[in-house]
């Protein structure tokens, strides 16, 4: 069974924004795919960011194993997505991370999941993954990616939405 990736919808931030929303996505693919480079705005070492479905951060469960180059550690959280690199991380160095949709058209609980690199060329670079579930039977039409604290996501930032039809 081939899969067969087609292209919803890309957005390139020309300046810095609270948040990046993919609406009226249409329910015609199996799965969804988002991949991503991006950087926080904010002056931190970064942070988290998260991901919301249909405009709703709620009923979101996860778990998250991350390795730093010398230990590893898991987490449970919510929304969380990926660890995303800030101002004081080396410059003009952005986090690449893919999320994953399966059935999300489906009358059952929406999992997902994600892999990512927080890059930075000094201490505090990580790897990750994140397994998680939205215990929601709507189709997802709409996601949303937002800093966790308080910032914006920086210019440069882009992002790439996917159906995925199994033919």
């Amino acid at each position: 069974m081939a899969n067969t990736y087609e292209l919803i919808n890309k957005v390139t931030l020309g300046s810095d924004q609270a948040n990046v929303e993919f609406t009226s996505i249409p329910s015609t693919y199996t799965d969804l795919t988002i991949l991503v480079s991006a950087r926080l705005a904010r002056a931190t070492n970064g942070g988290s960011f998260a991901i919301n479905f249909n405009g709703s951060a709620s009923n979101f469960t996860q778990r998250e194993l991350r390795g730093d180059g010398t230990s590893a550690a898991s987490f449970s959280g919510t929304t969380i997505i990926a660890l995303i690199p800030g101002g004081n991380t080396t410059s003009n160095t952005f986090s690449n991370f893919q999320v994953y949709i399966p059935n999300y058209t489906s009358s059952n609980n929406k999992s997902f999941s994600s892999d990512y690199t927080s890059e930075n060329n000094a201490t505090e670079g990580y790897v990750g993954f994140v397994a998680g579930l939205w215990s929601q039977t709507a189709t997802i039409n709409a996601i949303k990616f937002l800093d966790n604290g308080v910032g914006n996501i920086l210019s440069g930032s882009s992002f790439y939405l996917y159906g995925i039809k199994n033919s």
